[in-house]
């Protein structure tokens, strides 16, 4: 595995800091598994597996050859590319389907549940996402100056509008379906492709709207 090199990253997990290191140049999976790590420990979630003081965990994806591997520590949490010749436990996932695994892990089956545990995080609000969302990425070059987010609600459509200006795009689904997206557990467009999502607005900024959901996503 390359070296991790990354300056510590730290999120508070029920009391306790909990660092997440990855290396320069981190890949895709490394970054949203790093990601992910850092929004259960600061929604206090599987705070028991996230301070783990020892283990190597291998995350593999089920339909690539994308793969990463988690190592434990007294110090925080290393995540880097590759697999070692022998980790504790390793474990297949679906990368777009918020990590749920694919196949039985292998190895310490413990150690592999709490790393399960730990990469599923709660979602937030949906509304919290949008506005964090919009927070992340309004300075990106060519998004639209405002960006609305619709859903049905109990008491019928419910939206928030997001920022001022000529230029909108729309989003709408489920709550769950914009709080996965908005948060970053989602990939925009496998949501998109499923039909859980609609959008409304011109291809070059959906275009935009792609590269803001990555930087979301992949902490960029």
């Amino acid at each position: 595995m390359t070296e991790t090199t990354t300056a510590l990253t730290s999120a508070s997990a029920g009391g306790a800091d909990v660092g997440v290191r990855i290396e320069d140049d981190a890949s895709p999976v490394v970054r949203l598994i790093a990601r992910t790590l850092r929004d259960a420990a600061r929604a206090g979630h599987a705070v028991d597996a996230l301070t783990r003081s020892a283990g190597t965990v291998a995350v593999r994806s089920h339909d690539t050859p994308q793969a990463a591997t988690i190592t434990f520590g007294d110090d925080g949490i290393d995540v880097a590319g590759g697999v070692p010749a022998e980790p504790d436990a390793v474990i297949t996932v679906d990368l777009n389907a918020r990590f749920a695994p694919t196949a039985e892990p292998s190895g310490d089956d413990g150690l592999a549940g709490d790393v399960l545990r730990a990469l599923t995080p709660p979602l937030p609000e949906w509304r919290d996402a949008a506005q964090r969302f919009w927070d992340a990425t309004r300075s990106l070059p060519g998004i639209p100056d405002v960006l609305i987010a619709v859903t049905e609600g109990p008491e019928g459509l419910e939206q928030v509008v997001l920022g001022d200006g000529p230029t909108q795009y729309l989003v709408a689904g489920a709550p769950e379906t914009l709080a996965g997206v908005f948060s970053g557990a989602d990939d925009l467009m496998a949501v998109l492709s499923s039909g859980a999502l609609g959008i409304q607005g011109t291809l070059s900024q959906l275009s935009v709207m792609t590269g803001a959901s990555w930087k979301v996503r992949y902490d960029v």
